[in-house]
């Protein structure tokens, strides 16, 4: 018997996080994460440096960020489902490697072009390893305690990483290049790949692929990267433009499409029985509305900093470090509540503190100073954020059958890209029409850039309260414990 199998057989009578191998693990799957996570951010400070040398156009140059942000929602529910059926070790390490080629194609790009398939290619990498990654985390820590504490440090570094992209992508353009955005993740990439064969135990799969679901994964994975385009495409192509409209409309029908297949194949791809459990689609739902409001806010505090404020890219990027502290902090304390109060609680407390906080950031003035109008209201949110992400995961992930935790979590990640996309597609809108509305005016540029801002960050307060009142009506989870691994475990190489 492996030592994972032996473990889970201990069940609640031996905390696998009190043994050495169990902290290795859970560091290993959390650095996986954050890998992924914070590749969506890093290269945000970077943009202005990337377009100089490849020669971007300016309504191009968001494809650096958006082309990630399309492969990696558009095939993040295959990718997670490939993990429960193909094995999450296999799964894990093809999404390493295409995610390392990918990043070293990245950092020595000639062109716009090739730089933007590289992200492409990015992204499907990240949307195999973070479900796999997820998923191995929610089976393999079934004790109770050390469920809370795992899915807490999971959530914790995911709001980490939002904030320590900008900090690291500032700081390695600065002092070495752009280049490096990418080149950072082949070392971190190698020790991961490594480390997956000595940690993460294999799973001997028969007859798991037979009559594989085709069609559900063609729809699925065509009606989220049509969705996902169109959201990126909407601020300028405008929201009611017929191309627009006509892309909404027909990931709709693909997504509904997919729907109807699932309900009549004898092997869905996307079991919809899922959904059965408790908490989960209001967790998912929360989610896409306080990320998109909290996506959208990082994206809009930094513009402020380097075009309001003058910043340089190292100053922008180091203005979120204690950011990542309130995220930390939070995530603990937020992980040790769980087994009293529940998730709920903690979901709708951080939204509505972020809620409150963003919007004081929207107060911030043309001549502002970042220890009075910045620092405060960042502090506050990154003390939500850490509620958020971990309550979040922690409901959207209690009691799923281990055989659908990588669904499970493929299902979190994409409410997670989707609600970032729909964040910037409706904000950018927001900023850009009071923006441009003030200089036909004669507004001067500053001024009206900073009112932009103004009102995109009254509109990202909004959307964190509507995730409050969504998580309201969830329920309160305090992390059950999920059916029992339904597959034979083959032990991890010892090397």
């Amino acid at each position: 018997m492996s030592s994972q199998a032996a473990l889970h057989e201990l069940g609640d009578h031996r905390s696998l996080l009190a043994t050495r191998r169990g902290k290795l693990t859970l560091a290993f799957l959390c650095m996986v994460g954050f890998l992924d996570f914070v590749d969506a951010s890093i290269v945000n400070v970077a943009l202005p440096s990337i377009r100089r040398d490849l020669h971007f156009s300016v309504q191009s140059l968001q494809w650096v960020l958006s082309a990630y942000l399309l492969t990696y929602g558009g095939f993040m529910l295959l990718g997670g489902r490939a993990a429960d059926l193909l094995g999450r070790r296999r799964i894990l390490v093809t999404g390493i490697l295409v995610f390392a080629a990918a990043s070293l194609t990245g950092g020595v790009a000639q062109g716009a072009g090739m730089l933007v398939a590289a992200r492409l290619v990015q992204g499907i990498g990240a949307a195999m390893m973070v479900p796999a990654a997820l998923s191995t985390l929610t089976t393999t820590f079934s004790n109770g305690t050390d469920r809370h504490k795992a899915l807490g440090a999971w959530g914790g570094i995911a709001g980490l990483a939002s904030a320590a992209g900008v900090f690291l992508g500032g700081l390695l353009t600065e002092d070495a290049s752009w280049r490096w955005v990418f080149w950072v993740n082949l070392p971190v990439a190698a020790l991961l790949l490594v480390a997956t064969f000595r940690i993460v135990d294999g799973e001997r799969y028969t007859n798991r692929t037979r009559n594989f679901d085709s069609l559900g994964a063609v729809l699925v994975t065509g009606g989220m990267l049509l969705l996902v385009y169109a959201l990126v495409k909407a601020p300028d192509q405008g929201w009611g433009s017929t191309r627009t409209i006509g892309e909404l409309t027909g990931a709709a029908l693909l997504l509904l499409a997919f729907i109807f297949n699932e309900q009549r194949h004898a092997n869905p791809l996307a079991p919809l029985s899922i959904f059965r459990v408790n908490g989960l689609g209001a967790a998912n739902a929360a989610q896409v509305m306080a990320i998109g409001g909290f996506y959208a806010m990082f994206f809009f505090i930094t513009l402020y900093m380097q075009n309001v404020l003058g910043y340089s890219q190292l100053q922008a990027g180091s203005a979120y470090v204690p950011v990542t502290f309130g995220v930390a902090v939070s995530s603990g304390i937020a992980s040790q509540l769980f087994s009293r109060v529940g998730t709920r609680p903690i979901i709708v407390a951080g939204a509505v503190i972020s809620a409150g906080a963003i919007y004081w950031l929207s107060r911030i003035p043309v001549h502002g100073s970042y220890l009075s109008d910045l620092l405060p209201g960042l502090m506050i949110m990154s003390f939500g954020l850490g509620c958020v992400f971990v309550g979040v995961n922690t409901a959207a992930n209690a009691g799923v059958p281990a055989d659908k935790a990588g669904l499970a979590a493929a299902l979190v990640n994409t409410s997670t890209w989707v609600g970032g996309a729909l964040g910037l597609a409706i904000f950018s809108v927001v900023a850009t029409s009071r923006t441009n509305h003030l200089l036909s005016r004669a507004v001067a540029p500053q001024d009206a850039l900073t009112a932009g801002f103004h009102r995109a960050l009254v509109a990202c307060s909004f959307f964190l309260i509507a995730a409050a009142a969504i998580a309201l009506r969830a329920t309160n989870t305090r992390g059950e414990v999920p059916s029992a691994p339904v597959l034979e475990a083959v032990p991890a190489e010892s090397g």
